[in-house]
């Protein structure tokens, strides 16, 4: 097992890439805490983790609220007496042209995805610094790389997302504490199930290898970034997109 008994935190884990990473990370041995806004969905996550032998407890937590993220961290350092993995893959979507956003819009993404993942992150590193180790891994998007059509708001957090992730990386690794991201492409989740059809098809046909994405390759990507394999690996995007941006 690639996690055996380490210790992981994952935001956003009712649903999608989230529950996918969740899944993926009980079976290779993690110790979970899941944590979601959407309580029933999230503790079904966690039901099926414990009936296939894993461990998982759940936290309901909105990451803008920065009280809520500090007592998150901290009960999951009280109850497994470490903290060794956090994904920071809570993220929303509030899409519109510029000219036609509305600030509140704006604001939501910008707090969500932006405030959310730093909330999250400095609150983690301060348990993690006092460890001398540990993994953070943000949610980024190709969109942070390359921007999209009618997502400002989107594209301005994932962007931050990568700024914050190679200064952290900076930052931490004399404390043992590797900082990463993943950036999905076009994948199947109910985020791009709200996409009208023409265009995921036009996507998926612009892909290479001629398809969208599943919840579980992502998944695969952040496995192998929390793991040890990836052990000389910190400040780095890594992309997971089908080669949609060759």
């Amino acid at each position: 097992m690639r996690l055996k008994d380490k210790v992981a935190v994952i935001t956003g884990a009712a649903n999608g890439i989230g529950r996918a990473v969740a899944e993926t990370f009980a079976r290779e041995g993690a110790r979970l805490m899941l944590a979601d806004l959407m309580e029933e969905e999230l503790e079904r996550v966690a039901a099926a983790i414990r009936q296939n032998g894993g461990e998982a407890q759940t936290f309901v937590c909105d990451v803008t609220d920065r009280s809520r993220v500090e007592r998150l961290i901290a009960e999951t350092a009280a109850q497994f007496g470490r903290l060794d993995i956090v994904v920071n893959n809570a993220g929303i979507t509030a899409d519109a042209q510029l000219v036609k956003m509305t600030e509140e819009q704006w604001d939501r993404v910008i707090d969500v995805n932006l405030k959310g993942v730093f909330n999250v992150a400095q609150a983690a590193a301060r348990v993690m610094k006092e460890q001398g180790s540990g993994v953070i891994l943000n949610a980024s998007s190709i969109v942070g790389l390359y921007g999209n059509f009618g997502q400002t708001n989107y594209a301005a957090t994932k962007w931050g997302v990568n700024g914050m992730t190679k200064t952290w990386a900076r930052e931490l690794g004399k404390y043992g504490i590797r900082v990463n991201a993943v950036a999905p492409g076009m994948i199947a989740t109910a985020m791009t199930e709200k996409m009208p059809r023409h265009v995921l098809d036009m996507m998926a046909q612009k892909t290479p290898l001629g398809r969208v994405g599943t919840p579980q390759e992502v998944a695969n990507g952040y496995l192998f970034l929390a793991s040890d394999e990836a052990s000389f690996i910190t400040g780095a995007i890594l992309s997971i997109d089908g080669g949609l941006t060759i």
